[in-house]
């Protein structure tokens, strides 16, 4: 349970950081489409983060699991 809850802040750690780096990337002088494509894709990129984080979390668990078992 804790990890869902490490991963939900390390998720959004990561939307907030990529948020900033998108926003100087987007083709517009409009302030709210810079900010509605960066959060856009933002979203996209945290929910791959997201399932990333998801998989080697599992990935680790069954490595240590085989570790004690040798």
């Amino acid at each position: 349970m804790l990890g869902i809850f490490v991963d939900l802040g390390m998720s959004a750690v990561f939307f907030v950081f990529m948020f900033w780096v998108l926003m100087p990337h987007v083709p517009s002088q409009d302030p709210t489409s810079v900010y509605v494509v960066a959060g856009m894709t933002s979203f996209c990129m945290t929910g791959v983060f997201w399932i990333a984080a998801g998989m080697f979390r599992v990935t680790l668990v069954d490595y240590q699991r085989r570790q004690k078992g040798k």
